[in-house]
């Protein structure tokens, strides 16, 4: 990809803060900003959000935040309700090398037309 050229991505700017505060749970939202690539303040909303809608919890400890995901929260658009954050966590960081989907077991309870077309 050229630089300066439109991207795009399969997974909203909510699903990379989330990915990103899994790993680090203890950044500042500055650094959060910085990895994914969108403003801080963009960041600051989108935790507002998850946390309103209970996917993330906000401890203070010392000076800084620390994010804890709610992994057993459903996920939130009606044809992925019947999967949990921590089901789309898992899959994230599963690490699998594969040839076929088949290859990958956080996968394999994830069919096309069940409940619709997921993933």
């Amino acid at each position: 990809m050229k630089s300066g050229e439109a991207r795009w991505d399969f997974f909203t700017n909510h699903a990379h803060v989330i990915f990103y505060l899994q790993a680090y749970p203890d950044r500042p939202l500055r650094q959060v900003a910085l990895a994914i690539g969108i403003t801080e303040r963009a960041v600051q909303r989108i935790v507002a959000e998850l946390e309103a809608e209970g996917y993330l919890k906000r401890t203070k400890v010392g000076r800084q935040n620390q994010y804890q995901i709610e992994g057993d929260v459903a996920l939130c658009h009606p044809r992925q309700a019947h999967r949990t954050l921590q089901e789309l966590l898992d899959w994230d960081a599963s690490d699998a090398v594969a040839d076929s989907l088949d290859d990958y077991k956080a996968l394999e309870n994830w069919k096309v037309g069940e409940h619709g077309s997921e993933i």
